[in-house]
């Protein structure tokens, strides 16, 4: 049977109001159960003190467990809502008074018992109940000594079995009449809320709903339904609701044709990274295989320069990965900026410092131009640092041997150019427009002599525009490549 939105509404009401008195009841419940808890181990947090300290028997730490089942057996005649233990220091039951199937633990965690010891203003604790593997109950516990050696605790379970039996025939009948008060209470409020709601509602959203059926029976061309100009009432949360709906039919044929837009573009995306994952990772997997089958046939030379190989492609695989995780992040478009003002040539510096020793093994001139400066920049110095990593990463893959990677810092009126200039293998004009694209790979884009995807660019171009910048490209093929972004600068 198909519920109509009415009934939906009446039965979600119904539903709502009686999760929300449970919740209500279980919370005073709660409260109720933890503030006695605290109030029955206040009352009672000195009682096997002045047991150990006023019974000849504890006093000088005897073991006398006939005596002492005795002594508990009597204690328990005068308080029948007590549990009475003696412990070994290490916490094992040493004495107790009831029958031995009754006792389901042999051993107590003292952990609990030293803590309340210690500090006996944290009530509530809780402590092992030895007569039930999976609770846990409030408790008085006092050490006993012999002298200066420690023989053992006196442990009082507060609130025994036979307590907890007595409890829950009274707690049950409160239980009754507690629910009985709720169900009607709660009659009596569903029938006011539903009798104002359906006189309300019933009307203007029954008319709306058929007009919600009509547009998707249409396929959501609005040509071929006639909609009712609702009054764009503030008041009226109905009508809202109906202006807002006309308002998303004109735009929705537009979204459906951008969404299949996106769809075709992220397809495509997906396409090229599954090649670039899969070049890698199948690269990888080959040489593993290898080192498996004929591991025994292998040199030493020859299992080392496989097992470099495979982590070179790990190393790679593990990048692009990075990648497109930074870049997904970057598109859902919640990224927080954090603006500061910081001197842009330490920044540059420190950021030369990681690169040195690459551009060293590869023979690269690596230099800031100039050397020293002090321009104060307004902006946010992680992202600044990604996007100037990602060119210099870049630039040094580009370059070759005995090459040439230029960081240039130049004042424009209110504005700070920074520049990463490289003479590598430069970007043709039929690649340039399509660069910052994360779907597109440039013909020359290589690591190693290996295909490289080429999200840093990408990546680079979406932190520029988040820092209120862009990032330019000026290459040409054969001759290098030169990016620029410009900043905010902050006079004093």
């Amino acid at each position: 049977m198909t519920l109509s939105l009415y009934q939906r509404l009446a039965l979600a009401v119904c539903l709502a109001f009686i999760l929300l008195a449970s919740l209500l009841f279980y919370w005073s419940n709660s409260l109720a159960e933890q503030s006695k808890f605290q109030a029955e181990q206040r009352l009672h947090l000195q009682l096997a003190e002045h047991l150990a300290h006023d019974n000849p028997l504890l006093q000088d730490g005897v073991y006398d467990k006939a005596a002492l089942e005795n002594l508990f057996h009597t204690l328990m005649l005068l308080g029948p809502a007590f549990e009475f233990y003696f412990l070994d220091p290490a916490g094992n039951i040493i004495t107790y008074s009831a029958k031995a199937d009754k006792i389901k633990r042999q051993s107590i965690d003292l952990s609990p018992i030293v803590a309340l010891i210690a500090n006996p203003t944290a009530v509530p604790i809780f402590a092992d109940d030895p007569r039930n593997l999976d609770k846990q109950k409030i408790f008085s516990a006092a050490p006993i000594y012999r002298g200066e050696n420690l023989q053992g605790y006196l442990y009082v379970i507060i609130g025994g079995e036979i307590y907890d039996s007595i409890f829950s025939q009274v707690k049950n009948d409160e239980y009754l009449q507690q629910y009985g008060s709720l169900f009607v209470g709660s009659l009596i409020l569903l029938l006011v809320l539903l009798l104002a709601v359906f006189r309300y509602f019933t009307a203007p959203i029954r008319k709306l709903s058929h007009e919600m059926q009509a547009i998707k029976a249409a396929n959501f061309d609005q040509n071929k339904v006639s909609l009712t100009q609702w009054k764009n009432s503030h008041t009226n949360e109905v009508h809202v609701l109906g202006h807002t709906f006309n308002d998303m039919v004109v735009q929705i044929n537009q979204q459906f044709t951008q969404l299949t837009e996106n769809d075709r573009i992220r397809r495509e995306l997906l396409t090229h990274l599954s090649h670039d994952l899969r070049t890698p990772l199948a690269t990888m997997q080959g040489y593993i295989e290898t080192l498996t089958i004929k591991n025994t046939q292998l040199s030493e030379q020859e299992r080392g320069t496989y097992l470099a190989t495979a982590g070179r492609n790990a190393m790679q695989l593990k990048r692009l990965i990075d990648q497109i995780f930074e870049l997904a992040h970057l598109e859902d478009g919640q990224v927080t900026v954090n603006l500061e003002t910081f001197s842009i040539g330490e920044l540059l510096h420190d950021i030369i410092a990681k690169f040195a020793l690459k551009a060293k093994d590869k023979q690269i001139s690596l230099q800031l131009q100039p050397a020293q400066c002090h321009f104060i920049v307004y902006s946010d110095i992680a992202k600044l640092e990604r996007i100037i990593t990602n060119l210099l990463e870049n630039a040094l893959r580009h370059t070759p041997k005995e090459g040439e990677v230029i960081v240039q810092i130049a004042q424009l009126s209110d504005k700070i150019k920074i520049t990463v200039t490289d003479n590598g293998t430069g970007i043709s004009k039929e690649d340039i427009a399509y660069i910052f694209d994360a779907r597109y790979r440039a013909s020359n884009a290589s690591e190693d002599n290996t295909p490289h995807a080429g999200l840093g660019l990408a990546i680079s171009q979406k932190l520029s525009r988040i820092l209120n910048s862009e990032l330019f490209v000026d290459s040409q093929l054969g001759q290098g490549s030169c990016f620029s972004l410009s900043l905010q600068q902050v006079t004093h």
